[in-house]
């Protein structure tokens, strides 16, 4: 049988920093502390990454590539009701996998440049996307706002499935999050406005939820 390969030292720092910056928070742990977690010498660590901000970096290009592609609204066809859903729970899952962004974001954008000018595109960038998919859903007729409420709609969404996750670990710092009540309160926002088969859909899809909870 053929072995796998070993990962490399480089990926193995990045999977170790990510999951200590994740549990512990960014700011409380330094090179040393992965170094160790990782039983390599600093001087190891430093031949790959000579500071914490090049291993911050380099996870927010990883994260960067996970989120634009989930943000790409495919052409040619208004998503569905259900489309919505599974492509905001794809959103909060990458959310999670990077979380220490989102609860460090106040720290990491007073001294990493790089995460204060791309993050704020990201953000940018996932409220095109909600707008482009409530216009959509406008334009087949499935939803009934007016311009200035669908642009409200997406600024919201925007804002509570960005900081959702971060909600959920103040209110339960120790415990695993609901992604699907994360998903559940970013539908509702559009519940007032949708119409017909698109309506009684999310609220089929609501009932599901709430019964499993």
């Amino acid at each position: 049988m053929e072995k796998k390969p070993k990962r490399r030292t480089r990926e193995r720092i990045l999977e170790t920093a990510l999951r200590l910056f994740n549990d512990f928070g960014e700011p409380n742990v330094t090179t040393t502390v992965i170094a160790d977690e990782m039983e390599i010498s600093p001087g190891n660590l430093y031949y790959h990454f000579h500071n914490k901000d090049e291993i911050v970096n380099s996870l927010f290009g990883d994260y960067e590539k996970e989120i634009e592609a989930l943000l790409t609204v495919p052409g040619g066809r208004t998503l569905s009701t259900e489309d919505i859903w599974l492509f905001l729970h794809l959103l909060f899952e990458t959310i999670w996998k990077f979380r220490f962004f989102y609860r460090d974001i106040n720290d990491l954008l007073t001294r990493n440049r790089l995460v204060e000018t791309h993050f704020q595109r990201i953000l940018e960038r996932k409220e095109r996307t909600a707008l482009r998919v409530y216009e959509g859903l406008a334009a087949s007729g499935v939803l009934s706002a007016t311009p200035g409420e669908i642009s409200t709609l997406a600024t919201n969404m925007t804002v509570v499935a960005t900081f959702w996750l971060s909600f959920e670990h103040a209110r339960r710092p120790r415990g695993d999050p609901d992604i699907g009540r994360g998903v559940y309160q970013v539908m509702s926002l559009s519940a007032p406005y949708l119409k017909g088969e698109a309506r009684s859909l999310l609220e089929k899809l609501s009932a599901e939820y709430v019964a499993k909870h």
